[in-house]
């Protein structure tokens, strides 16, 4: 027997002085369980003073008994332990995510094909043809896992992208972005369903330049340094300081979380260089994340939602760029007996007043300066050693101050040498050999092929993390060179082979360094990005609660998962592989 408390008013001001209830109903022959009949089954009665109400406040009052019916019935089967809150919640929170997969069939792959040759009439906007959606799925620098795209679109605008993106989701074929295919862990790969592969090559353009506000608007098609060389032959003193890859667009290094040898003094993506971005969503709806302003307060930072998201969330089609001053600078090189040497100068130097001088600082290891020698694109040779270049930005006076200082420090660290660069020329040719690595470590063998990564760790561990991928190369007898952003504790292995053979053992050799970096508090990657390459090791970087609300960011805005699937989450069914010893 419950006893409703006896002080409570109707809203007509009638005090409510007794109500008793009973549950369940005498007789019945189950106390523990209420069917839906007997929830019905209450013996109750009302004492209350005399006079009559009107029909409106009968009503409010039913309604108010209804709602205390329910309550104790609630209360009931909450004291009989019928349902435990405590366990639907838990047990709905603890239900990973499982991300759809139930794309569309052969046929209605077909129907979508016939569909975007109608919305995109003209020549060469729709191809099937098998070169193209291969090589427009694939990378020769590459070694990941990948399928050919069903059919290639050429977008010319964001209308062009919804268009493309309602056609997807109507016929559930998955979509995947593509623009510079600089990207090395398989960003771009087709998916085995069949799927429309984004070439937003086309959405090139510099739309709005405001010089006094230091900032752009361009298409996400638009490649950084054409948007420099733009900026310097209009005469205006400004540039975009994000530098990855050569070839690389705006759109992929939103997509990536990209940075490059610049990010010592700027930053990388995640910093405030990319201000508003205009993006397709799932839904086809086109959302921009903020106004033009440098800063604001206003919500959560939805831009950054799509910095390093891989266009798994939406697809970015415009994006507004911070700009930076251009300041002078110098080129300088050190070389020293070991990278410990050189790390140990680097944290001193930028530790100092001057360090906000240093714009660039990075390493290339000996084998590195002899596959430039090898490789028959400097004028010159160069010393064999580990190396550092500096590039010192500023006035004439603070450059001087900075390289006087840069001078003294590589010194006391044991450094052989200190020159700058001898004229302009040089020193363009110098930071371009560093730019092209890549090229010339494969030229520096004949017939080699190149497996490129990157990890990032604290700097004071990049000297541990260095030696220990040296020797484990050398131990398994394989070959290669190492560039890195020594600032940051970033650093690339480019690691050659010959033949396919080879290829488990550069495998091998890559997850090693990979958890040798995330064991000294390091990521397994530092501006490469996840996509299919890295996506085991993030549940060990990250931890699974991190790793799980990411899905459940992807499922909400994403929930067909047609959005590049595959990519950036690890698979739910693979387990990362044990640390080898």
């Amino acid at each position: 027997m419950y006893r409703f408390p006896s002080k409570l008013k109707w809203a007509s001001g009638r005090p409510i002085r007794c109500v008793n209830l009973r549950f369940p109903p005498r007789g019945s022959s189950n106390p523990g369980i209420l069917s839906p009949k007997q929830v019905g089954w209450v013996e109750a009665r009302q004492y209350s003073s005399s006079g009559s109400s009107s029909s409106g406040v009968k009503s409010v009052e039913r309604l108010v008994w209804g709602s205390c019916l329910a309550l104790l019935a609630g209360l009931y089967i909450a004291e009989k332990g019928l349902i435990s809150s405590t366990t639907v919640s838990k047990s709905t929170a603890d239900k990973p995510v499982v991300f759809a997969s139930n794309y569309g069939s052969p046929e209605e792959v077909q129907l979508a094909i016939r569909e975007l040759r109608s919305a995109f009439p003209g020549e060469h906007r729709v191809e099937t043809a098998d070169e193209v959606v291969k090589t427009h799925g694939s990378s020769e620098n590459s070694y990941h896992p990948s399928s050919p795209h069903a059919v290639v679109v050429r977008v010319l605008s964001t209308e062009d992208v919804v268009k493309v993106v309602n056609i997807s989701r109507k016929y559930r074929v998955p979509v995947t972005a593509y623009s510079g295919a600089t990207s090395l862990e398989g960003h771009f790969a087709g998916h085995p369903a069949g799927s429309i592969c984004l070439d937003m090559g086309g959405m090139d353009k510099i739309l709005e330049i405001h010089e006094n506000d230091g900032d752009l608007v361009c298409q996400s098609g638009a490649r950084w340094e054409d948007i420099n060389e733009t900026l310097k032959d209009k005469g205006i003193p400004l540039f975009f300081p994000l530098d990855p890859g050569p070839g690389a667009t705006i759109g992929g290094m939103v997509g990536t979380g990209c940075s490059g040898t610049n990010a010592v003094r700027y930053g990388t993506a995640k910093a405030e260089w990319f201000l508003n971005l205009t993006v397709v969503l799932p839904s086809g709806e086109v959302i921009k994340t903020r106004r033009r302003a440098r800063k604001s307060a206003a919500g959560f930072d939805t831009t950054k939602l799509f910095i390093g998201a891989e266009g798994t969330l939406g697809i970015v089609t415009e994006a507004t760029l911070r700009l930076a001053p251009v300041i002078p600078t110098k080129v300088a090189m050190a070389q020293f007996p070991n990278v410990g040497n050189a790390v140990s100068a680097v944290q001193e130097i930028l530790n100092s007043p001057f360090g906000p001088h240093l714009q660039c600082i990075e390493l290339l290891d000996d084998h590195m300066m002899k596959a430039i020698n090898n490789g028959g694109m400097v004028e010159h040779t160069y010393p064999v050693k580990d190396t550092l270049f500096f590039k010192i930005q500023g006035s004439p006076d603070a450059i001087k101050q900075t390289a006087d200082l840069v001078k003294a420090i590589v010194k006391r660290h044991g450094s052989s040498q200190f020159e700058f660069a001898r004229t302009e020329a040089e020193a363009d040719t110098l930071w371009e050999n560093r730019k092209f690595a890549l090229h010339s470590t494969i030229a520096s063998v004949p017939g080699a092929r190149c497996w490129t990564t990157d990890v990032c760790v604290p700097v004071s561990r990049l000297p541990e993390l260095v030696y220990e991928t040296k020797k484990d190369l050398a131990e398994h007898g394989l070959s290669g060179t190492i560039v890195g952003h020594v600032g940051d504790g970033n650093f690339h292995a480019l690691i050659l082979f010959q033949n396919e053979d080879e290829i488990p053992a550069v495998s091998d050799a890559v997850h090693r360094m990979v958890h040798r970096a995330i064991a000294l508090d390091g990521t397994c990657t530092g501006e490469h990005g996840v996509g299919v390459g890295k996506k085991e090791y993030l549940v060990d970087e990250l931890g699974e609660g991190t790793v799980e609300l990411m899905r459940k960011v992807k499922q909400t805005m994403d929930p067909l998962n047609l959005m590049n699937p595959g990519k950036l989450y690890p698979d739910q069914t693979v387990r990362s592989r044990a640390i080898s010893k």
